[in-house]
């Protein structure tokens, strides 16, 4: 990794003093925060949190900003009752922390959500966003559920051993210039192996001068040089979720 006693800056960036909009609420074996839009809607987006787990202020914020634009919004914990990474605790143990929370082996949390969303709030048009450690989540997710219309994966950590070719709705990448985590060479990597073999719509995009976590770990009121980009990168998450879902 690019940078071996940090291996993931998520907390290079700003904790929002914020509450939510939402509830929290028990998932069969998981607990998640939900929040609906004023509108009934059968639209609804899964949010898969980055390391710092599902209680994370900003993570909720991203939520509460897709209801606000009709979307259900549920952040489950997808670490299932294990505790989150903090930013005080000791980074040379972060790998060790890391095996236990596979981003790779959650299916049984993305089917007590998916049952939960179809059962209890109506949801018939499903897509997932997820952040860092929850972009990881969205490849695998959107290589192994056909309900997933949309996939967003932010700065989602990749390898050069990854092949993610076989997605099976579109999803759109989100990767920023400056990240400390993942060189722009597997970006480049990423995407030859997309054109080569993927066989439905996919976007990747590096938003310049931006740091790992840009678009929910930066406040656009006190990084005003960052703002126009963090107001792209959601944006832009938007509009491939209302295109496809």
């Amino acid at each position: 990794m690019a940078n071996e006693s940090r291996p993931c800056p998520c907390d290079i960036g700003d904790r929002l003093d914020y509450e939510g909009c939402g509830q929290e609420v028990q998932v069969e074996h998981i607990k998640a925060y939900i929040c609906k839009p004023p509108a009934s809607t059968d639209k609804a987006v899964i949010v898969i949190h980055d390391i710092f787990g599902w209680q994370l202020p900003n993570t909720r914020y991203m939520a509460d900003m897709l209801a606000a634009n009709g979307y259900i919004a549920i952040c489950p914990d997808f670490f299932a009752g294990r505790e989150a990474w903090k930013p005080s605790d000791d980074w040379s143990k972060f790998d060790d922390w890391l095996k236990t929370r596979d981003a790779r082996k959650i299916n049984k949390e993305a089917d007590a959500v998916l049952k939960y969303l179809k059962e209890q709030c109506g949801a018939k048009k499903l897509g997932v966003v997820g952040f860092c450690w929850g972009g990881v989540a969205v490849c695998h997710l959107m290589m192994t559920y056909p309900e997933l219309k949309a996939g967003v994966s932010l700065y989602g950590l990749i390898k050069d051993s990854d092949d993610i070719s076989n997605l099976l709705n579109p999803t759109f990448f989100i990767f920023a210039e400056k990240d400390e985590v993942i060189p722009l060479h597997q970006v480049t990597l990423l995407e030859q192996k997309l054109k080569k073999n993927c066989k439905v719509d996919y976007e990747v995009k590096i938003y310049p001068g931006q740091t790992h976590g840009f678009v929910h770990r930066r406040r656009e009121d006190i990084n005003p040089q960052d703002k126009p980009y963090i107001e792209e990168g959601r944006k832009d998450m938007l509009n491939w979720l209302n295109k496809y879902v």
